[in-house]
């Protein structure tokens, strides 16, 4: 499974890079408010810390403005994906990306169907939303199986991102299913390394080596 980090904040994308678990970088406008920063100086600085995928969203609704974001942000570097919202007027955009050579993570998706369609269009990933899911009393993971499930029955190359990671057992399920990526935030990469029994286990063995003739 690779690993992004949803986040438009360097300092947390060095930090994760420092443990090898930065595979790619997936932002929003949201995240980019954040950081108080212009967009564009944003994302360049990201893209040259980071060698994989990094996903860049666009904010127009209608394919021709979604058009014209897409070809400027893929023209900024090559590991830029450009983040299109799973609505008709963005499929008919990810049409278009998939036969100028532009790769797309088509964002917002809550549903099986809606991952079908995006992957019919060429989308080189699908995020579907598993936190967001879980907030509306719907299970997220279950639809992370079922898209892992339809994409191996007709061998689509999308690859299923798995986002709005709330906690550990997001991640873990979601590699047992089998999802290419999950992207989570700095907090729930960290936790991924905590178990009780480790922290327990190395100040036992701190405290016996003190112990120990000098």
């Amino acid at each position: 499974m690779k690993f992004f980090i949803d986040t438009a904040d360097v300092k947390e994308i060095r930090e994760a890079a420092a443990m090898g678990l930065v595979d790619g970088v997936t932002t929003n406008p949201s995240l980019v408010a954040k950081t108080g920063r212009k967009f564009r100086d944003v994302l360049l600085e990201i893209c040259d810390l980071v060698k994989g995928p990094v996903s860049a969203e666009v904010v127009g609704t209608q394919h021709d403005a979604i058009m014209a974001e897409a070809r400027e942000l893929a023209g900024l570097r090559p590991n830029i994906v450009v983040k299109i919202p799973l609505i008709p007027e963005g499929l008919k955009a990810v049409r278009t990306c998939s036969g100028e050579g532009i790769k797309t993570n088509v964002t917002l998706c809550f549903s099986a169907t809606q991952a079908l369609l995006a992957a019919k269009a060429g989308a080189a990933y699908i995020s579907p939303f598993v936190g967001r899911l879980d907030d509306v009393s719907t299970n997220g993971m279950q639809l992370i199986g079922e898209i892992v499930q339809i994409y191996q029955n007709y061998d689509f190359p999308t690859e299923v991102l798995v986002a709005s990671v709330r906690h550990p057992m997001h991640v873990h399920e979601a590699a047992m299913i089998g999802a290419h990526v999950a992207t989570c935030p700095l907090s729930v990469l960290l936790q991924l390394s905590k178990h009780p029994l480790t922290d327990a286990g190395l100040a036992k063995f701190l405290a016996d080596w003190e112990k120990v003739p000098k």
